[in-house]
């Protein structure tokens, strides 16, 4: 059941990313590298004729979003130097004539742009802080100081007043709405949740007066729609389900929000009254494709992305009043048959504690099978129901995967999600750990191949695992993975310092010792089976040097580097944190593939 497609193929199958609809919505502005190099592209809405504009001007790796300018006549895109993050802003004519805007020495992020002025956050003056450009004069001004670091500016319908996120409260995980005028002064919190709640606006109403936000102070995420003259908050949904806010609709007919259910995402539009109506999609992630008026195409349509675990992303125009939806673009396959692709189950199974744990189970048909534990990054995100490349490439290799929504993880409420918190690389180690036990006990998993791979935080699992459970695993592949947790204090980028080692682990010289116990660099030597480490030299939010630190203790322990030896180690260059281009795809993936066909499958 296995070799139904080459490794090639799969990674040369073209990708679409940051689709955002223009003002006027007869455009839609994409990333797309059907040329096999990531370029960008305007759709037309009407006609559904898509039109290369970028000639290798845009970033080859299409991890920043796309924004439109507000006459409908240039893109806004970030550009970085091979993938190290430090975005610059740049802009392109619909002609594909392209010129920087801002330029600095930080990490710059577009959040909006009004008229003549794009507000934008940067760490170019250490932490994470929003800065406004001003078109007519060239210059930027500075509109906030924090420590903490602040995040998604939206100036209001008359340019009169900004919203932004930020933490001012002794509790990290706190995060709340401000507004204040336009040049920054007069700031002020919005009453919305409590101190320790999560709060944030995504849209002004058209006049002005209203803010479309959300918050998880009753545990699981739920919108609200802010009145700025009342300061009242009316609240929507039953508490059920985490909701998460999207855009108000025109014309005050109610707005966008998305449904997270059992590891699938589901759009919704909420009317005024409280009525919740979802969008007729398949079991999978169907989500507006931005937050904002960049997610709607005229009055009454809006843009959708749609993908299953078998079913490659399609863009869709969806239309509210009629319910007809039209795909803008289609999933391509090229020459791999789509039914080769293998569906997930969701399943869940009791940790260590008693806690039950959600997860993916996508089982290669092989008896008895291979298995990979892939564990996802973070650790505040979740693994869903979409079509995953390197999964289906695992699955077509003859190995089950089991993908692991550990505590931490989003999609279950606040209380999961913040259970991390004082506890990195505890609870949820023992999680990912029970998620291997659960599945070598299957009579039809071949428990001495069973290995555990994971990127970003799914890397610093990977490590962990290898080394606190070695006797779980035959081998394991860490990917841009953390080591270290000191070091990368020190060396991640100033609003990772804060928003994830601060906010997990407190202060690094206060909590010392806790910091020293939760870095996998401190049991090297219980390293029992083949680990491949990989690791892009430009990586700024996890920096090489964790791979490094990894690398130079197994050495000192005695183990030796080498193909066929205790561990394998690859620096890549031109890389950061992993890539969406295809060539470093391919590599990527060529690299896995050779160390499961020396390492597991030969064995």
């Amino acid at each position: 059941m296995t070799g139904n497609f080459s490794l090639e193929a799969l990674a040369r199958l073209p990708e679409f990313n940051s689709p955002v609809a223009s003002p006027d919505g007869e455009h839609v502005a994409v990333y797309y590298d059907g040329t096999g190099r990531n370029e960008l592209h305007l759709v037309d809405v009407s006609t559904g004729e898509t039109r290369q504009v970028s000639d290798s001007e845009v970033p080859r790796n299409a991890r920043h979003p796309l924004e439109w300018g507000p006459d409908s006549d240039r893109i806004y895109f970030h550009l970085d130097d091979a993938g190290d993050e430090q975005n610059d802003i740049w802009e392109m004519d619909l002609d594909g004539n392209a010129a920087p805007v801002v330029e600095d020495s930080g990490q710059c992020r577009l959040t909006d742009v009004h008229d003549g002025t794009l507000l934008y956050t940067s760490s170019a003056g250490g932490q994470m802080n929003l800065y406004r450009y001003d078109r007519e004069t060239g210059t930027s001004e500075r509109l906030t100081e924090y420590d903490f670091g602040a995040y998604s500016g939206l100036s209001a319908p008359d340019g009169d007043r900004i919203v932004y996120m930020t933490n001012e409260s002794d509790d990290m995980a706190n995060i709340d709405v401000y507004i204040a005028d336009a040049d920054g002064s007069n700031p002020r919190t919005l009453e919305i949740g409590v101190d320790g709640s999560e709060s944030y606006a995504v849209d002004w109403s058209p006049d002005g007066t209203k803010l479309l936000v959300a918050d998880n102070a009753l545990d699981k995420t739920h919108c609200g729609v802010y009145d700025l003259e009342t300061k009242s908050v009316e609240w929507f949904g039953d508490g059920e389900y985490v909701e998460d806010a999207i855009a108000f609709l025109p014309d005050e007919n109610g707005f966008l929000a998305l449904r997270r259910r059992r590891a699938a995402v589901v759009p919704l539009v909420y009317d005024f009254d409280g009525t919740a109506t979802e969008l007729d999609m398949p079991t999978g992630v169907a989500s507006f494709t931005s937050y904002g008026d960049a997610a709607l195409v005229g009055d009454s349509r809006v843009l959708v992305q749609e993908t299953t675990p078998t079913q490659r992303p399609a863009l869709l125009v969806h239309d509210l009043e009629s319910g007809e939806t039209e795909t803008l673009i289609e999933p391509v396959y090229g020459d791999i048959d789509p039914e080769t692709f293998t569906d997930a189950e969701y399943v869940t199974f009791e940790s260590h504690d008693g806690t039950e744990i959600g997860g993916l189970l996508y089982d290669s048909g092989e008896r008895p099978s291979k298995a990979v534990v892939k564990v996802h990054g973070g650790p505040a995100s979740q693994d869903l129901r979409s079509f995953k490349r390197r999964t289906q490439f695992f699955l077509d290799r003859g190995y089950t995967v089991l993908e692991v929504n550990y505590r931490g993880s989003t999609g279950r409420g606040r209380e999961f999600k913040n259970s991390l918190i004082g506890d990195w690389g505890g609870a949820e180690q023992d999680d990912v750990a029970e998620g291997a036990r659960w599945l070598r006990n299957k009579d039809w998993i071949d428990e001495d191949e069973v290995i555990v791979y994971g990127g970003s935080y799914g890397g610093y699992s990977a490590y962990w695992q290898m080394v606190r459970y070695p006797e779980l695993y035959a081998a394991g592949i860490a990917w841009v993975g953390v080591t270290d947790l000191h070091d990368m204090h020190e060396n991640t980028m100033p609003h990772f310092q804060t928003g994830l080692m601060e906010k997990y682990m407190g202060d690094p010289d206060e909590n010392h010792d806790l910091y020293r116990e939760r870095s996998p660099v401190e049991y090297t030597e219980n390293l029992s089976s083949p680990l491949l480490m990989v690791h892009g030299v430009n990586d700024r939010r996890v920096p090489v040097s964790q791979a490094r630190l990894f690398r130079d203790a197994l050495e000192e322990d005695g183990f030796v580097k080498g193909e066929d030896e205790d561990f394998e180690y690859v620096e890549l260059g031109e890389e950061g944190h992993g890539s969406t281009d295809i060539e470093q795809k391919i590599r990527s993936m060529e690299l896995v593939a050779d160390f499961l066909d020396r390492r597991v499958a030969a064995n």
